[in-house]
């Protein structure tokens, strides 16, 4: 299987990422969309540019984003290889601005993420990682640095867990858990803690949808990861009309039986 060149997909969430910090700079408009998200004029200047850049890069393979989220599932079931975007992924954090939101772009194969790339334009951190190099964590322009998970796991174990959502399920997943303390993170970072060594467990027992997870899971599965439903089965993508995740564990070590803490 040939992969596209990673460096060009980095290139586009940096050129992406650029768009966002110039509106992040100014007093923005927030929308409300029909979910009852929030949408920015970032959303949208982001997805037009990685849109257009994807589309000249690799012209014959078709583009999934978050604001093109209306393609049927009839047309979409048809596609064996795709990319699949979040142009800015932690919406509610760019609102805050609180720095931690993404830009996330996937190269979904069968039905499951092969390449990733997860930008933070803030920071200018670059995760991306692929079925074939490996997982790496980039500062700007610097050399890529690999990344792997943390195996065995930590003790206390470190959870990664949202500023912005919190629910029963997952208060009641940490009563049953050993001892641990919380990293807590927005967006897609969650998954590029558990990635890049800095957390254990990241327990998502809450509503995502697939341009949420796809460049993180691809990160995560390239560090030696899994990113799998309650029952463990690997995360995978359009299979249905719906574009809604299941509920999903992202770990690092896979001797520890992480469904009986559900």
């Amino acid at each position: 299987m040939t992969l596209p060149d990673i460096q060009h997909i980095n290139q586009i969430a940096r050129d992406a990422g650029d768009a966002i910090l110039q509106i992040y700079a100014q007093d923005f408009e927030v929308e409300e969309k029909a979910d009852s998200s929030p949408l920015t004029q970032a959303d949208m200047a982001s997805h037009r540019l990685i849109e257009a850049a994807l589309g000249q890069l690799t012209l014959e393979i078709p583009v999934l984003s978050e604001e093109s989220a209306s393609i049927p599932y009839v047309q979409r079931r048809q596609w064996r290889r795709y990319w699949l975007i979040d142009p800015l992924d932690g919406t509610r954090e760019f609102v805050k601005r609180n720095g931690e939101f993404t830009v996330n772009i996937a190269l979904i194969d069968d039905g499951y993420p092969v390449m990733g790339v997860v930008y933070v334009p803030v920071t200018g951190v670059t995760y991306f990682g692929d079925t074939q190099a490996g997982a790496f964590r980039q500062e700007g322009h610097g050399e890529p640095v690999p990344i792997q998970v943390a195996r065995p796991c930590a003790s206390p174990m470190r959870v990664a867990g949202s500023r912005s959502h919190a629910g029963d399920s997952l208060v009641q997943f940490l009563q049953k858990l050993p001892p641990h303390e919380m990293v807590s993170m927005g967006s897609s970072l969650k998954l590029c803690l558990v990635a890049e060594g800095k957390a254990d467990i990241y327990p998502r027992l809450g509503p995502t949808s697939e341009w949420d997870t796809a460049a993180a899971q691809a990160v995560v599965e390239a560090a030696g990861g899994q990113v799998t439903d309650t029952d463990l089965q690997r995360l995978a993508y359009n299979q249905k009309d719906s574009l809604l995740n299941p509920y999903f564990l992202v770990f690092g070590d896979d001797t520890i039986d992480w469904k009986s803490y559900l």
